[in-house]
């Protein structure tokens, strides 16, 4: 008697996975998203869970019913009033279209980070080069950028706690967080360090917050910042590394990625 199959249903972590994943294997512009197939591929898998007995989680339910509602508005017909002033009604797919590039901004981040992972644990290094370093070579601790990651969504935990600013009209890009720690390093003085996550803490919005550390990283990437901890449990810092100045002596490398993050 032949045995039946078996069928397995990729896992996503959340709603916007599943999203990303369906627009990435159809190759689609993230900016302009076809709803109403996407609406129907994500019901579909919906379906199939629950045929499955897996239980995805209301949030899950809850981007089902974010969809169908944007795909109502789109099939309303334009505003008449708008059409005589000209005006461009606004595009009911924004917010969500802003939803996803910020988690794949997270994914692509945690995607490089796992990645540094696995080079670091297939690297070997020699154990005799420490007879080499001077005596008072202060490394501090270990640390990786995944303790930066765990620490920056510690604060942003806290921050959902704090009172809301209402600021407006701001944009703040990555590429302006960067010239933002520059200038945090000159105010700091030479060699000395600048704790990122008090900077972090000190932006008025989740946005900034986001900016900024997208900005530590690509510097950690550049080289010219490390990330330090004097003491076990101790404050993040970070110092600049010996191509600090070279690598803001060109605007190349800022400009690269202020069209990077367009």
């Amino acid at each position: 008697m032949s045995s039946p199959l078996n069928f397995q249903l990729p896992q996503y972590e959340g709603p916007l996975d599943l999203l990303l994943d369906l627009i990435r294997k159809q190759q689609l512009d993230i900016r302009d998203i076809p709803i109403a197939s996407i609406t129907a591929q994500y019901l579909e898998y919906l379906d199939k869970a629950r045929e499955m007995d897996i239980d995805l989680g209301a949030e899950f339910v809850y981007m089902a019913a974010t969809l169908i509602h944007i795909k109502s508005k789109m099939l309303l017909p334009r505003d008449p009033a708008l059409a005589e002033e000209g005006e461009n009604a606004e595009d009911p797919r924004q917010e969500l279209v802003e939803r996803l590039l910020e988690h794949e901004r997270y994914k692509n981040a945690a995607e490089m980070l796992q990645q540094k992972r696995l080079i670091e644990e297939n690297v070997w290094s020699n154990p005799q080069m420490k007879a080499f370093e001077a005596d008072d070579t202060d490394p501090g601790l270990a640390i990786t950028l995944f303790d930066l990651v765990k620490a920056f969504n510690e604060v942003l935990e806290r921050a959902k706690n704090r009172p809301v600013y209402e600021v407006q009209n701001t944009e703040e890009t990555v590429s302006q967080m960067i010239l933002y720690l520059r200038d945090q390093f000159l105010e700091a003085g030479a060699d000395q360090p600048v704790y990122i996550l008090r900077v972090i803490e000190r932006q008025r919005t989740r946005r900034a917050m986001i900016a900024l550390f997208l900005a530590v990283l690509e510097l950690v990437r550049m080289q010219a910042v490390v990330v330090t901890q004097k003491d076990l449990f101790g404050e993040i810092a970070l110092q600049r590394h010996q191509k600090f100045d070279a690598v803001f002596a060109s605007g190349e490398p800022i400009a690269a990625i202020e069209k990077e993050y367009l």
